[in-house]
């Protein structure tokens, strides 16, 4: 019996054999990590370097939050607490919100600040909040990174800013994604904000997915030099939510477009399952002993036109997205059937939410529901960056006192104004006498005395200057002529 490969047999046979070769590892020359996991059942539907030690840079700050949430939730403190910016705070590295140290901030805001302005201020300042110091909240971040079951993870600081001993895994930021969805499904919001809005401010989240991959609902970004660019992801599409960790990438839209393209095999995979050896679960995946890479010389290097950042802005290598010399591009070039290119995968920014509108100092309305998540809809209120509570309500406040303090002022104006139209009576015979040109440069001409003894034979002619002075206001300035012209 023979077995013909057909063109689709082959295809399918060559996908498969790419997918074995990222499960062996044999990209570790690849310098980075992709891990695709279906955030309910915790299946690999793709793993790449997944193991492999890492520096975690500032997707440590989804442990952060992790480990606020659950104080919150366990009543230690809630989200309108207010917290503290402490010297230690005001002194750490960009990217931060750059608040002087005895500003206060509550829990929300600064959930808000953490996740999408990826402070690094902001995450000392919850640190010391919840658990009193960095080092303190260090070990409430160990603890619940064992009780996950997170064996490549050890932290000592909330933000990641460079240190030796901050490491993880794709592995462990998946199995991290996996329970923020799991125990915290009431906090889901603060993991895709689009954009936060701090008074005149408007600052976007670094995940560009957000807005722009149909269904991204989370979570967030981190670089520093020694990681590269890295991402913590997840879509959610007909209830069904995916989970890609892309660890390494060399630029901030690539990191977007690996991150993409996982999740929409994820969503369209199925087609070739019955070909693909199974992963296991995201817990079963072995660690493996070894140092995290260090790729300062390849992201900071002097080789670069310019140093590697965060905010980097889209360029052409969106384009091609995935390094030609890995089996994972092996992989997906032969299926260009069924997976879009990043150009397409990625479309114009269409937020479903506007941007939150952030502040520091207390709540406008202590103890609203929470969390609250404020939307910078009228253009007024948010150059004072109302608090969640105050703009979930009905905008009132400057906008309705504005609005409100004229309207007596102009009745009371027509109330003045009403007496007045009745005594100048004599203004409608100056209208017979308006087209008299002969009386009219009389008048104007100047003050003759003709016309003050007709103003002193007749007590009516008390309402004439007092029309002159409607017409001369600056003469009658200090008497009781403000109204009129404003009428």
């Amino acid at each position: 019996m023979t077995f013909a490969l057909t063109p689709c047999r082959t295809q399918a046979f060559v996908v498969a054999i790419g997918m074995a070769l990222s499960v062996t590892g044999a990209t570790r020359a690849s310098a980075e990590a992709l891990l695709l996991v279906d955030a309910e059942s915790g299946k690999v539907l793709h793993a790449e370097n997944a193991t492999y030690p890492w520096y975690p840079a500032s997707i440590t700050k989804i442990m952060t939050a992790y480990v606020t949430l659950r104080a919150v939730k366990e009543r230690r403190l809630t989200l309108d607490t207010l917290l503290t910016v402490s010297p230690n705070a005001a002194a750490q590295a960009p990217s931060k919100m750059g608040f002087a140290v005895g500003t206060t901030v509550t829990v929300d805001n600064a959930l808000k600040m953490l996740m999408v302005k990826s402070a690094n201020d902001i995450a000392v300042v919850l640190a010391e909040g919840v658990a009193g110091s960095i080092e303190q909240f260090a070990d409430e971040m160990n603890r619940a990174a064992r009780r996950l079951g997170m064996t490549q993870s050890s932290f000592v600081n909330p933000n990641g800013l460079p240190s030796e001993l901050q490491i993880t895994s794709a592995r462990d930021m998946a199995i991290l994604a996996r329970a923020v969805y799991r125990e915290l499904p009431e906090y889901e919001l603060y993991w895709r904000v689009p954009a936060i809005k701090f008074g005149k401010r408007t600052m976007r989240n670094y995940n560009t997915l957000i807005g722009r991959y149909e269904g991204a609902d989370g979570l967030k970004t981190g670089f520093i030099c020694a990681s590269g660019f890295n991402l913590v992801a997840s879509a959610t599409r007909d209830g069904k939510r995916m989970i890609a960790v892309v660890l390494g990438a060399p630029s901030s839209p690539v990191r977007a477009a690996k991150a993409a393209q996982l999740l929409e095999r994820g969503f369209s995979g199925g087609m070739l399952s019955w070909l693909t050896p199974s992963l296991g679960t995201v817990d079963a995946l072995q660690p493996i002993d070894a140092a995290p890479p260090n790729l300062r010389d390849d992201m900071c290097g002097k080789h670069r036109k310019r140093p590697a950042a965060e905010d980097e802005e889209e360029d052409a290598t969106v384009a091609s997205g995935l390094d030609s010399g890995s089996p994972h591009a092996f992989m997906l070039s032969n299926l260009r059937g069924s997976i879009a290119k990043p150009s397409t995968l990625l479309g114009p920014i269409q937020d479903t939410m506007p941007a939150v509108v952030v502040h520091a100092g207390p709540p406008k309305k202590p103890g609203a529901p929470a969390p609250q998540f404020a939307v910078a809809g009228a253009p007024k209120p948010t150059t004072r960056g109302l608090a969640p509570a105050a703009a979930e309500s009905p905008p009132g406040g400057s906008i309705a006192t504005e609005e409100a303090t004229p309207a007596p002022r102009r009745a009371k104006k027509q109330a003045v104004a009403v007496p007045k139209t009745a005594a100048p009576k004599t203004a409608t015979p100056k209208s017979t006498a308006a087209p008299k040109t002969a009386a009219a440069p009389k008048a104007t001409a100047a003050p003759k005395t003709t016309a003050a003894p007709k103003a002193a034979a007749t007590p009516k002619t008390t309402a004439t200057p007092k029309t002159a002075a409607a017409a001369a206001p600056k003469s009658a300035a200090p008497k009781a002529t403000p109204p009129k012209p404003q009428q």
